[in-house]
């Protein structure tokens, strides 16, 4: 079994990686403070998991909040559902939240844990390619607004991490390829090497090699943990792990939460970023077109809704949580294993580009 650790101090948690993860005996319950335990999951993963983990738990008080599948089911409504859940079950300040599912129920989990009686403890369980690479490892928490996505929401770590590779055997071929834009980011914004790794061993990646697939989560949960560990709250370095956000957001903002996945969004927005470099002269073609071919391997869009132009995009940029003093803020790569972020990309130049 893969073990990392994500270094905070007192905060720290391990990052445990492996198939038949949630057979283990004992694996969960050092991290579970005292027996009242609620799961949140949604319809989709509960019917394949919920009854095992539950089983697991045998010797805990379980019970368990299950929300419609979705990004547009991250918003406030739901998150007053699990709020509302734990009240009238009696939860106390003991009591742990396990976060059972991908990047919207691990998101919406964690913030209600970092809300409910001013912070209870909280576990992830991701179980879709893009939660067990990027959101489920950092303790960014958060629900979503019509008006933004991500913007409600606070810095909170979980106990632990459990990835256990076998719900990727479950997981639709769209989700995982959604995944796979995360993985990918990794290697354009700080590691050529993998970046090359990945582009060798794509075949065996979509064929899901138990082995390279472990390698490869193991990296990028590796990479996420020493950025957060260096840049909890994203004052610095963190930031770079937006590479492509900015632009996805948009897209998902303006499209309507769930109509383009999370990773499809951010796939398209690495591109628009990456010519946006190419057009300041920081990249190479040749880099733009490796970054094009290694996405369009996973089935990833390259090109942003016809619908979209620079009039869209730009009403969500300058609400980016990057921003300051009215500054729009982008992360863009100069090489493929180098990413840096920009504060002086003026709007005319955004148009030509968009």
């Amino acid at each position: 079994m893969a073990t990392l650790k994500l270094d905070l101090g007192e905060r720290s948690y391990p990052i445990y990686i492996e198939s038949n993860l949630l057979n283990e005996n004992n694996l969960l319950s050092k991290h579970i403070r005292a027996k009242r335990v609620c799961i949140v999951t949604n319809t989709i993963v509960a019917p394949l998991y919920l009854e095992k983990l539950k089983a697991k738990l045998g010797d805990y008080q379980v019970d368990e909040v299950i929300l419609a599948d979705g990004e547009e089911e991250k918003n406030l409504s739901n998150f007053d559902k699990i709020m509302s859940h734990l009240l009238v079950n009696t939860h106390g300040r003991d009591s742990t939240l396990i976060a059972l599912g991908g990047g919207v129920i691990g998101d919406i989990t964690g913030f209600a844990a970092a809300c409910y009686q001013r912070g209870i403890n909280f576990i992830q369980i991701p179980t879709t390619l893009l939660s067990q690479v990027d959101s489920s490892v950092g303790g960014k928490t958060a629900v979503n607004h019509p008006l933004g996505k991500n913007m409600i929401g606070a810095f909170y770590q979980p106990k632990a991490v459990l990835i256990d590779i076998d719900s990727l055997t479950t997981l639709p071929k769209r989700e995982f390829s959604a995944g796979m834009a995360e993985v990918i980011k990794y290697g354009i914004l700080g590691d050529g090497d993998f970046f090359a790794w990945l582009e060798k061993h794509s075949e065996e990646i979509k064929a899901g090699d138990q082995q390279i697939l472990i390698r490869m989560i193991e990296k990028c949960c590796q990479c996420k943990a020493d950025i957060v560990s260096a840049d909890e709250t994203e004052a610095g370095v963190r930031a770079l792990l937006n590479l492509g956000h900015t632009f996805g957001h948009a897209i998902e903002a303006e499209q309507g939460y769930g109509k383009w996945l999370h990773g499809e969004a951010v796939a398209t927005g690495m591109v628009l970023a990456a010519k946006l470099s190419v057009a300041m002269n920081l990249l190479e073609v040749s880099e733009l077109r490796r970054i094009e071919k290694l996405l369009t391997d996973f089935e990833l869009p390259l090109i942003a809704p016809e619908t979209m132009g620079f009039n869209e995009f730009i009403k969500h940029m300058r609400r980016d949580k990057k921003n300051i003093g009215g500054k729009l803020r982008l992360i863009i790569p100069t090489a493929i294993g180098k990413s840096v972020m920009r504060d002086d990309i003026n709007e005319d130049m955004l148009q030509q580009i968009l």
